[in-house]
């Protein structure tokens, strides 16, 4: 694949958010690197919401900091995969291509994404939709340590994901998905008010749960805004990471919150109103806590965390201009 043209405006070279909780952060010569800490996330969002940016949730803040067009976001227990050939895998050109060429929500190409490199549309793809919607939210995916939840680890522990697939498609539109936050891209100025942290009880975070909610949440944006998601390509290799009995006694409570979330989002409409990502966001909280908060507080205290975001996201943008 012929590496994507991308100008010095679109995308930082690193950003690094320190973990609060981390003791030691090395980062190799060579970079253009820019590194966050906890008293430059206090002085942005104040001690209050702090807590917010801790743990897996760190990458958040480097969402929100970042003022470029497009934000790649890779686990620092990642590296890249090989390809079948052997090859490095070049993770900022294939996201930046996938975020670059068109996505195709409205009917379902058997051939994957018609716009890779030898690719095209299979016949019978009605001409009028093949021009396609922009691609807000690209999805990686990982070879070795799979991504599996706690029980299913917990079951198979030794099980592995050893198949590359050299493939990208487009998620359907009004289909969910499980959104991850260890190999991900998305255009910032399309959807970067919907990438947020909400899921979690008090100061207590769920997670890789935490990372399915937003999903769930920027899915919903991107389908009411006619925006495409895509998953596939790249790949990287991701080592073994945790515990899966104690990720289990994490996350147990989020995930059996997923029963009641998934048919919620599957039937939410957003009013025509909302035009934007953070319009949608608000909207989108407002229904979280009129038909979800009775049953589990939890889903209040999104709905409040997911207004807050959007005011918080607000902020910051004003402080570029």
């Amino acid at each position: 694949m012929s590496p994507a043209s991308v100008n010095d405006n679109e995308v930082d070279i690193v950003i690094v958010v320190k973990d609060p909780d981390a003791k030691q952060v090395k980062i190799p010569e060579g970079f253009d690197v820019r590194v966050y800490t906890e008293s430059d996330i206090v002085k942005v969002v104040g001690s209050s919401k702090a807590f917010l940016f801790s743990g897996y949730s760190s990458r958040y803040f480097g969402y929100l900091i970042s003022n470029k067009k497009y934000i790649i976001s890779i686990d620092d227990d990642c590296s890249p995969a090989k390809t079948k050939d052997g090859d490095f895998v070049d993770i900022v050109a294939y996201h930046l291509n996938n975020l670059k060429t068109p996505a195709t929500p409205f009917f379902f190409d058997t051939l994957y994404d018609p716009y890779q490199k030898g690719s095209d549309f299979v016949r019978g793809y009605p001409f009028s939709l093949r021009s396609g919607v922009p691609c807000a939210l690209s999805c990686g995916l990982w070879l070795n340590f799979a991504d599996y939840d706690a029980p299913t680890q917990a079951l198979k522990p030794d099980m592995r994901n050893t198949r590359y697939v050299d493939a990208v498609l487009t998620v359907p539109l009004k289909s969910m998905m499980p959104m991850s936050g260890v190999n991900i891209a998305f255009d910032r100025e399309l959807v970067g008010p919907a990438m947020l942290p909400a899921l979690k009880e008090g100061k207590v975070r769920w997670e890789t749960m935490e990372d399915v909610w937003c999903g769930l949440v920027v899915k919903t944006v991107c389908d009411h805004l006619k925006l495409g998601v895509k998953s596939g390509i790249p790949y990287v290799w991701r080592n073994e990471k945790g515990s899966a009995i104690d990720s289990l006694k994490k996350e147990w409570e989020g995930v059996k919150l997923m029963e009641d979330a998934v048919p919620f989002f599957e039937t939410l409409r957003l009013s025509p109103s909302s035009v934007t990502a953070e319009d949608c966001v608000v909207e989108i909280a407002a229904a979280v806590k009129e038909r979800l908060g009775s049953t589990h507080a939890v889903f209040v205290s999104a709905a409040e965390a997911m207004a807050e975001w959007v005011k918080l996201w607000k902020a910051v943008r004003s402080l570029d201009h």
